[in-house]
């Protein structure tokens, strides 16, 4: 039998399997875990669809369209959660929201662990857990103070950061996995005095992707980088994907329990990069957790680094057969929960590939979307995944309300016309997202910029802007309009400088 609920001013029919009441909080109501089904007669409205990860497209699409994915499957299963993929129908992660002709939002968020999916058509919005047990939150309003008061809900529930990282130099958009120590010790003489809190090592400094140690590229060992770094007045960061291994690695041949199996007893593949199959570890496995601490505490305790970049975090949530017989993404919160408490609290703790709502209260920062690569968009491909600029610009815009529980990562800007295709305009919109995340990072190199090229750097690392939001893609910066719009028009690829 339907229940008839108010809000704000607007009455609703839902379905409930939970057996409690809707309880009333501060801006809508909180309902019981299980199948929650809404009748909303919004009809052909926009449906917003959130990202299991950090890569998965994010953004609003009208109910009539085409739904948001990923097509290819090997890419899907990378960068999302594969399994609740739906061709046919409108599909979210943790929460989705409808917004109707007057403008106004009504939102189903979860408010809990145990995988949350939700679905929408021209009449139902619907959500359920792969594990059921928590809650939900549903509220109806403007989109700003529906999204507020959802995050007002996951703060109290599962936690928050306010740590700011600060600017950031790594080295991945100039050296990819050709980073060297002979490099890095020129570059770092020439970001000294430069405004960089932050100077973090990226892939391709490690024996292999599961084997974290040093490789010949870095002979005097780590430790002798983090000083060298604290000497030129930056904190170290480091690059880790703790939660996987190649095929190929130490650690996936000497210790194949240590895998993630399915119910044939097969590794599970938890995605695809550097050119293979990666697997995923069973982040419930007493040696995997012992694995884990071991190279937290060689990390941060030995070797000094206080900033630590985890990738491919994702993959600690993927399904499988997991040694506790407990739930993935506990399992996922469970890993993320050892590493804060071995790496300390002063350590600044960025997911990518990350998880929101199993982040929360342990991560500091997550990114928002996929690689920024120094092209706007690529011919070959629509993959709203891919590497590129614009899929950056449009996940980063559409995960704006989560910097009321942690920084949003945007990913890095540009300076530089070396290696570049940027344009002026499209390096300008880069920036000014940047700005209003309150998370700079850059990856040119000093010696491959011009003197204006390096002053208009400086100037920017240094500023510290008032930021007012005016819309969904529009804000004022120091009095300065700047509308997003432009840039996600659709078929508006390559705008004009």
């Amino acid at each position: 039998m339907p229940l008839l609920v108010d809000l704000a001013g607007r009455e609703f029919a839902i379905e409930l399997t939970g057996s409690e009441p809707p309880t009333p909080v501060a801006g809508g109501l909180v309902l019981p875990s299980g199948r929650v089904a809404i009748l909303h007669g919004l009809g052909d409205a926009l449906f917003y669809r959130h990202g299991q990860n950090s890569w998965s497209p994010c953004g609003w699409r009208r109910l009539s369209e085409p739904p948001l994915r990923i097509a290819n499957p090997k890419r899907r299963l990378t960068a999302d959660d594969t399994i609740w993929d739906d061709p046919a129908r409108h599909h979210s992660s943790a929460v989705a929201a409808l917004q109707g002709d007057d403008g106004q939002v009504l939102l189903l968020g979860s408010l809990g662990l145990g995988t949350p999916r939700l679905s929408a058509d021209r009449d139902t919005l619907a959500g359920w857990y792969e594990d059921d047990g928590a809650p939900w939150f549903l509220a109806y309003g403007s989109e700003q103070e529906v999204f507020d008061r959802y995050t007002d809900q996951l703060a109290a529930r599962l936690g928050r950061s306010d740590r700011q990282a600060g600017n950031v130099w790594c080295t991945w958009y100039a050296y990819y996995e050709d980073v060297s120590e002979q490099v890095l010790n020129k570059d770092l003489a020439s970001l000294a005095g430069l405004p960089y809190d932050v100077a973090q090592i990226d892939d391709g400094w490690e024996l292999a992707v599961g084997d974290w140690e040093p490789n010949h590229k870095f002979p005097s060992g780590m430790r002798a980088l983090t000083e060298r770094i604290n000497a030129a007045g930056m904190r170290a960061g480091l690059w880790l994907a703790p939660f996987i291994a190649l095929p190929t690695s130490r650690t996936a041949r000497e210790h194949p329990e240590f895998l993630l199996r399915d119910a044939a007893g097969q590794p599970v593949v938890a995605g695809y990069n550097w050119g293979t199959s990666y697997w995923a570890l069973d982040l419930t496995h007493p040696g995997v957790q012992e694995h884990l601490t071991q190279l937290i505490h060689r990390v941060v305790h030995e070797w000094g680094f206080t900033y630590l970049k985890l990738d491919f975090v994702n993959a600690g949530a993927v399904p499988g057969v997991r040694h506790s017989g407990g739930h993935r993404e506990q399992a996922y919160r469970d890993a993320f929960s050892l590493i804060r408490r071995v790496a300390g609290p002063e350590v600044y703790l960025l997911g990518s590939g990350a998880l929101l709502l199993p982040s929360l209260g342990l991560a500091d920062g997550l990114r928002s979307g996929p690689d920024v690569a120094p092209l706007w968009t690529n011919y070959a491909t629509d993959d709203p995944s891919d590497a590129m600029a614009y899929n950056a610009v449009v996940n980063t815009l559409h995960r704006l309300w989560q910097s009321r529980l942690l920084q949003v990562d945007p990913d890095i800007v540009y300076f530089r016309s070396r290696l570049n295709l940027l344009t002026e305009t499209q390096m300008g919109w880069l920036r000014d997202l940047a700005t209003i995340c309150g998370f700079k990072a850059v990856s040119d190199p000093p010696s491959w910029l011009s003197a204006d090229e390096l002053e208009h750097m400086a100037a920017y690392l240094a500023e510290r802007p008032e930021i007012v939001r005016t819309g969904r893609y529009s804000f004022v910066i120091d009095g300065r309009t700047v509308d997003f719009t432009g840039a996600l028009r659709p078929g508006q690829q390559y705008p004009i400088s």
